[in-house]
């Protein structure tokens, strides 16, 4: 089966994305070449979909083992970095990718500045050297345009209190509240890869789609990719289960201005005008820590970390021990300050 490497036109040596640079970069001799003007190989390569699925590194000869999700790795021999052609082709060819921006070394310490701020982690862990490993993936997403038309029926009061003389009144207005209303939400991210931690890919937005590049395979030099393994129409659920709650803060900020709204008929109209495959950049980290490995998520664009890290019982107990102090002194103050004294 076809692999896909670049090769320094200088030395031989294979050559990888640079993240600083958005360049093919080669880390022997430091020549570095534009993507742009480099020719896409798939144009020229035609597939064949049962075709046995066998790869040898084009460095080494050696036989690549994958899971038949990768579409981008390293030669387990050599070291090479390595692009399985036919898992990006046809329907399985990204539309656009954002590229990494940041670089392997700067991901180690930014990861760890983060493990360093953790208030409630143990001091073990926020020294982060038991760092298993680091690796940057491009992750497959679906981006969604879904159009929304929405019409709200509803009924609405508005209470007012007023005193007259020696009486006290209060006047109630009933309204009938009709809403129709057009919402178009894009760019809306699902990641597509099973094994991906749904939870963890969602909290890593937003992701700068203003970065968003055709897809060119040499960005994928020298990092791992997956191709998706759910496609749009599987994934459609959770696109539209993610904007609901966007959909009815939308609402409520459109029948504002009344004391009670009690909602009679709600309806939602969503409409998929367009799902575009996408590869989106995250560094997974994986952490060994108290005999349990920890996995955390990196943007590879904005750098933001996700995950849970381990809690410190001790300091949680501190903190509470902590607040329980500052609050019996704030009531002692209180009372002090009304003339009671303190207590």
């Amino acid at each position: 089966m076809p692999v896909i490497e670049y090769k320094c036109p200088n030395c031989g040596s294979g050559m990888v994305f640079d993240g600083n640079t958005g360049r093919l970069s080669c880390p022997s001799c430091g020549r570095k070449d534009n993507i742009e003007q480099i020719p896409d190989p798939l144009k020229k390569q035609v597939f064949i979909e049962d075709e046995v699925k066998e790869y040898h590194c084009n460095s080494c000869g050696a036989v690549i083992v994958t899971e038949p999700e990768t579409s981008a790795t390293t030669c387990s021999f050599c070291g090479s970095a390595v692009v399985l052609s036919d898992r990006l082709s046809g329907n399985l060819a990204p539309v656009m990718v954002i590229p990494f921006s940041i670089t392997k070394e700067e991901a180690m310490k930014a990861f760890k500045k983060w493990c360093r701020n953790g208030l409630l982690t143990p001091g073990g862990f926020m020294t982060a050297d038991r760092i298993k490993g680091i690796t940057g993936m491009y992750v497959p997403f679906w981006l969604y345009e879904l159009h929304n038309r929405v019409e709200v029926h509803a009924r609405g009061t508005k209470v007012r209190t007023y005193t007259r003389g020696d009486y006290q009144y209060t006047e109630t207005q009933h309204f009938d509240i009709y809403r129709k209303i057009r919402l178009n939400y894009v760019k809306v991210p699902i990641d597509a890869s099973e094994k991906m931690n749904d939870e963890l890919m969602d909290k890593l937005e937003p992701f700068p789609y203003q970065q968003l590049k055709e897809f060119k395979t040499p960005y994928l030099a020298g990092y791992i990719a997956e191709k998706y393994s759910q496609n749009d129409e599987q994934l459609y659920p959770r696109a539209k289960e993610k904007i609901s709650s966007y959909i009815d803060s939308y609402i409520s900020t459109a029948v504002s201005g009344y004391t009670t709204v009690s909602y009679t008929n709600k309806q939602i109209d969503t409409t998929l005008k367009q799902a575009d495959y996408v590869l989106l950049p995250v560094w997974m980290v994986h952490y060994d820590y108290n005999k349990f490995e920890h996995t955390f998520a990196m943007n590879g664009q904005t750098g933001k970390v996700v995950g849970k890290p381990p809690i410190s019982k001790a300091k949680v107990a501190a903190w509470f021990a902590g607040i329980s102090g500052v609050s019996l002194l704030s009531l002692k103050l209180i009372s002090w300050a009304m003339g009671g004294g303190f207590l």
